[in-house]
Formats: C-alpha cells, structure tokens, sequence
C-alpha cells in the first residue's frame, strides 16, 4: 500500500467522522455546553493527546522562521475556524451548514491561486462542480434545508469557517512538507489554547460536568477524540502527500459516507438519487485528484 493510496483512505475516514460530527456536536449544543465550552474541551483535549502521542516519536524542533506560519496556521485552522464553526452550528441546522461547506473547495482553489500561483486548471473545475451538485443533491434529498431570517447570521459564520479552513489547508501545506503531522498538532493546538482561552476556558469552568447524561459525556468525548484528535491528525498526514484542493474535495463524500453508514445500519434505503449524487461525488473526486496529480508535486 503506496503512501498516495494510505492519504486517500486518510481522508475518507477523517470526513467520514466530520460528517457524523454534525448532529452530535448539534446535540450538545447549546443545552448542555456553549459553543465555546466545546471549542476549549476539544483544543485543551486534542493538546493533550497530541503531546501524549509526541512522546512516542523522535523529538523534532519546529526552526524559527516557521514559527510565524504556524502561528497563522493555528488561527486560521483551530482558533477561528472550530469557534466559527461551533457558533454557526448552534444557530443553524446542520444541513444548512453542510451545504455551506461545500463552498470549501472553491475558496480553497482561490486561496491557493492567490497565494501560491496554483493553476485553476479544467479537470479541477469540473470536478468541483461535479462534487458539489452531488453533495448538495444528496443533502437536499436527505433532509429540510431552512434559510430563513433565523439562521442567516449561522450561515453566514459557517461560510467564514469555510473560509479559514481554506486559508488554514493552504497556508499549513509547506510546513507539513517539512515535518511530521504529530510534531505540528501538537504545536498547533497548544497555541491554540492560548488563543481561545479569553472566552473558552471561563465558560468551560461553568459547565457542570456532574450533572451531564452519559450521552452527553460521550458525545463530547466523541467531538474531542474522534472530531478533532484523530480527523485532524488524519487529515494533516493526508495533506503530506496530496494537494489542499484534493483534501477539500472530499468534504463533498461526507454525505455519501453517511448514507453508506445509515444503510449499512437499515436506516436508509438506495434510491437512483442517491446513485446519481455518489457517482458524481466520486467523480469529482477523481477529475480534482487527477489534475493534482498531473501538475506535479503534492
């Protein structure tokens, strides 16, 4: 099993566990934790786990002149976009974000025009526009989508999340050239700490963790170990080996996954939309990942 081949499996998995990440992290917001709460329980959590897991490697020294870009790494990638992203979610539904982040691969394509010259080439468009009708098909065939006045200002911070992701994957591209995806998280999100402890660290002191149902417990546990440790480091080692346009293209297999899952479990039923949808999900897939690999190194 190649290294192109173990990126790929990589990012199937990590969006798999975002996908599923939206109706649990919706489920514990804002009843039980505030938006907030639950950014500094995942940040502090997944910091922990990745020193943890540090201990384990060969040390590594991040050298001085990167120190800025993974400073900006940590702001566009962890503090900004899991607060945006939790804040939007609580006043949206998580269909409406859903679609909304489909736009991550088009801001990711523009962000990386802007600032690294990469070449919008056909093959790339066709494969967004292909994964993004399928994605949104399949969302709008699963559920409600609700755009009313009450979640204009949720959707409008999820498309801002979008665009931090899409700064974050470009920005933090070279340095995952240069070290090992362990040794960055864990840099990452200690700054990120710092970063959001001026609203986080206060409302998470006042949550009373005594009191919360077990299934409660378990999604937070859930959202810190799966949704941000585990996705994130899944994620960061696919991008050593691919380019960010590709890793933003598979947002659109989240809800293929998810209905993989559901029929899997007997919740759900094939139907010829569903077909359609992940055929052109898949085949935007191969059309962004094809023209990454023919323009050269990841």
């Amino acid at each position: 099993m190649n290294n192109l081949f173990r990126a790929h499996l990589a990012l199937i998995a990590a969006n798999l566990i975002w996908g599923v990440n939206y109706g649990i992290a919706k489920q514990v917001m804002p009843d039980y934790l505030s938006p907030f709460a639950l950014v500094f329980a995942r940040i502090s959590g997944a910091c922990i786990l990745f020193w943890a897991l540090s201990l384990l490697l060969p040390k590594e020294t991040i050298d001085r002149k990167d120190i800025l870009r993974l400073l900006i790494a940590t702001v566009f990638g962890v503090a900004v976009n899991q607060s945006l992203f939790l804040n939007g979610l609580n006043i949206t539904t998580p269909i409406d974000a859903a679609i909304i982040m489909t736009a991550t691969p088009i801001l990711v394509l523009l962000v990386a025009r802007l600032l690294i010259r990469e070449p919008i080439t056909i093959f790339k468009v066709i494969g967004i526009v292909a994964g993004a009708t399928g994605a949104i098909l399949l969302i709008l065939y699963s559920g409600n989508i609700s755009f009313s006045n009450n979640h204009v200002i949720g959707n409008s911070i999820i498309i801002a999340n979008a665009t931090s992701y899409a700064l974050y994957l470009v920005i933090v591209k070279p340095l995952i050239n240069k070290y090992h995806p362990v040794t960055l998280m864990k840099w990452i999100f200690l700054f990120g700490i710092l970063l959001v402890s001026a609203p986080g660290l206060p409302a998470f002191m006042r949550v009373n963790w005594g009191s919360l149902p077990g299934d409660i417990m378990l999604s937070v546990l859930f959202v810190v170990v799966g949704t941000t440790f585990l996705a994130y480091l899944l994620n960061m080692y696919s991008l050593k080996y691919v380019k960010p346009i590709t890793v933003s293209i598979y947002i659109y297999s989240q809800p293929v996954i998810a209905s993989i899952v559901a029929l899997i479990l007997g919740q759900d039923v094939i139907t010829p939309v569903k077909i359609v949808a992940a055929l052109l999900v898949f085949t935007g897939v191969y059309f962004v990942s094809f023209s990454s690999s023919k323009s050269g190194s990841p």
